[in-house]
C-alpha cells in the first residue's frame, strides 16, 4: 500500500544526503520484458537501497534491519548519453555446487557448466544497456543513519555498483544537502533533469494521483522494495538462501519525466527545490519521493 507523506511529514527527516555518480554502463533489468532485457532508464528505489546495503555491508538489512532500510525515500535524477542492445547468451535456471570425481563443479540443467563434452545450455537474449550515465540521487532518513550512508560512501571499501555485479559507478561527489521550503506550483512545472515521479499516491484509503495534464511521458512498474523471506520471515544472510526462498517485490507505477520537460498540471501542488553547485532540482512533495 502506498502512504502519502506531508510537506511537514518530510521536512521532519533530520537529513537529505546528496550523491552525484557517473556509470559507463548500466543494465536495470525491467522484469516485465521477456523476449528481450528492457532496461529501465534510471534505477529503481530497490535497486540504489541494494546498492547502499553493499556499501555498507548490510545485505538483507541484517544488521540495521529491514524495516529500517526500506523506510529511506529516494529521489533519482539524470540520465545516459544513449542506448544500445547487447547480444548475450545466459545461464537460465538453478545453479548448483556438486562433486564430480573429487573436484567441486557448478552444475546447470543436469550438466557442467564447463569442462570438455556435453555442457549445459545458454541462452541467447538480447539486453537493452545504457551508456555514459550521470546520476543524481538523494537519500532521505535518520540523522544518524544518514551520517552513516555519508561515511562509507566517501571511503567505500570495496567497488561498488548499481544493477548488476558488472555495472560500476564512480562516486563524484557526496554531500549533506537542505532543501527550500516547499513552494505551491498550480500551472506547470519545469524539470532540468529526467527524474521519476510516482503516478500515484494513498491518503486515509483513498488514491491520489498526479495531477499531471499532458500525458506523453512514459509509465514504468519499477520496484520500490524487494525482501527475501523463508517461510515469510526475512532472510539475514545470503547463506539461508535455499530454492524455496521466496523473493517479494512490491512495485509502484512511476511517470519519467525528460530532459528539460515541461510538465502541465491539473492543480496546484507543493515542490521542494534542491540547489547543488550550478544544477537546481524540484521534487514533488507528495509524489517525487520514491516510498511505499
Amino acid at each position: 500500500s502506498f502512504q502519502i507523506l506531508k510537506n511537514s511529514d518530510l521536512m521532519s527527516e533530520d537529513r537529505i544526503l546528496y550523491l552525484e555518480i557517473f556509470q559507463p554502463f548500466a543494465q536495470y533489468r525491467n522484469p516485465f520484458t521477456f523476449y528481450y532485457a528492457q532496461t529501465y532508464p534510471l534505477p529503481p528505489k530497490s535497486t540504489i537501497i541494494g546498492m547502499l546495503q553493499n556499501a555498507l555491508d548490510d545485505w538483507y538489512g541484517h544488521k540495521r534491519g529491514v524495516d529500517e532500510w526500506w523506510k529511506l525515500k529516494v529521489s533519482v535524477h539524470g540520465g545516459f548519453e544513449s542506448v544500445f542492445w547487447n547480444y548475450q547468451q545466459l545461464i537460465k535456471g538453478d545453479v548448483e555446487l556438486r562433486t564430480n570425481g573429487g573436484n567441486v563443479e557448478l552444475w546447470n540443467q543436469k550438466r557442467p557448466l564447463y569442462g570438455q563434452g556435453l555442457k549445459s545450455q545458454r541462452t541467447p537474449v538480447y539486453q537493452q544497456e545504457l551508456f555514459n550515465g550521470r546520476l543524481f540521487i538523494f537519500i532521505r532518513g535518520d540523522k544518524e543513519f544518514i551520517t552513516g550512508i555519508k561515511a562509507a560512501l566517501q571511503k567505500p571499501k570495496k567497488i561498488l555498483s548499481l544493477g548488476r555485479s558488472e555495472d560500476v559507478i564512480f562516486i563524484q561527489k557526496v554531500k549533506i544537502v537542505e532543501p527550500e521550503e516547499a513552494k505551491p506550483v498550480n500551472k506547470s512545472l519545469w524539470m532540468t533533469y529526467p527524474t521519476y515521479i510516482m503516478k500515484e499516491t494513498k491518503e486515509n484509503e483513498e488514491r491520489k494521483e498526479f495531477p499531471i495534464k499532458n500525458k506523453r511521458y512514459p509509465v514504468y512498474s519499477i520496484p520500490l522494495k524487494v525482501v527475501f523471506k523463508n517461510k515469510n520471515k526475512p532472510i539475514k544472510s545470503k547463506a539461508e538462501i535455499t530454492k524455496n526462498t521466496e523473493r517479494k517485490p512490491i512495485f509502484a507505477t512511476v511517470v519519467h519525466s525528460t530532459y528539460q520537460s515541461v510538465i502541465y498540471l491539473k492543480e496546484e501542488i507543493e515542490v521542494e527545490r534542491i540547489e547543488v553547485g550550478d544544477k537546481t532540482f524540484k521534487i514533488p512533495v507528495k509524489w517525487g519521493w520514491l516510498h511505499e
